[in-house]
C-alpha cells in the first residue's frame, strides 16, 4: 500500500512538473512574439504616422520600398498615364518591392499603413501582403489621405484577403502621439 502511495505521489509530481514546464514554454513563446509596423509612404505623411505607432507600441519598423522608386511624375493622379494611375486601374498590378521583412514568422501583430489612392490601398500593399504568410497574424490597417476615408480600403482588403485577421482600420491624418496612443491602447 505504501509503495502504491509513493508511486502515485511521484507520478503526480512528474505530471505537475511537465504541465508547469509546458506552460512556461508557452509563455516564453508568447513573449518572443513581436509587433511590426509596415508602411508604404511616398511623401512622408504615412511614414510620420508609422513612426508614432512604432513609438507607441515599441514595434519594429519596416518601410515597404518599391524596387523602382516613385517620382513626382509617377504620382500625378491627374495624369491618367502616370505610373500610379496605371497601377491603380489594373487590379492585377503588383509593383515589385525592393526589400524584405526578415523573419516574418517572429511577428504576431502587424500594423500596415499606406496613403489612400483612388479610395483604395496602393497596389504595392497587395504585393507586400501576398509576399508573406500572414494568416496567423492580427492586422491593423492605418492610412493617410488628402480626401478619401479609409473605409473602402479596409473593406476591399478584407474581401481580397478573407483568410487574414484584419481587425480594423484608422485614418490618421495629422495624427499626434496622444491620438495614436489612444488608438493603439483601444
Amino acid at each position: 500500500m505504501m509503495k502504491k502511495f509513493l508511486l502515485m505521489a511521484v507520478m503526480t509530481m512528474i505530471a505537475f512538473t511537465a504541465c508547469s514546464q509546458k506552460k512556461s514554454n508557452q509563455q516564453e513563446t508568447k513573449k518572443e512574439m513581436k509587433t511590426l509596423v509596415a508602411y508604404f509612404s511616398c511623401t512622408g505623411n504615412t511614414k510620420a504616422v508609422a513612426n508614432l505607432i512604432q513609438k507607441a507600441t515599441g514595434a519594429d519598423l519596416y518601410e515597404i520600398e518599391p524596387a523602382v522608386p516613385y517620382t513626382a511624375a509617377d504620382l500625378d493622379w491627374r495624369n491618367e498615364n502616370s505610373r500610379s494611375s496605371v497601377e491603380m486601374k489594373d487590379a492585377a498590378s503588383r509593383p515589385a518591392i525592393g526589400n524584405n521583412v526578415e523573419n516574418m514568422s517572429a511577428y504576431d501583430t502587424l500594423y500596415i499603413g499606406f496613403p489612400v489612392w483612388w479610395d483604395k490601398a496602393p497596389t504595392i500593399v497587395n504585393t507586400f501582403i501576398e509576399s508573406y504568410d500572414l494568416a496567423s497574424k492580427t492586422i491593423y490597417i492605418f492610412a493617410t489621405s488628402g480626401s478619401s476615408s479609409i473605409d473602402n480600403s479596409v473593406a476591399e482588403l478584407k474581401i481580397k484577403y478573407p483568410k487574414l485577421h484584419i481587425v480594423e482600420g484608422k485614418l490618421l491624418n495629422g495624427a499626434t502621439q496622444e491620438r495614436v496612443n489612444a488608438w493603439v491602447k483601444k
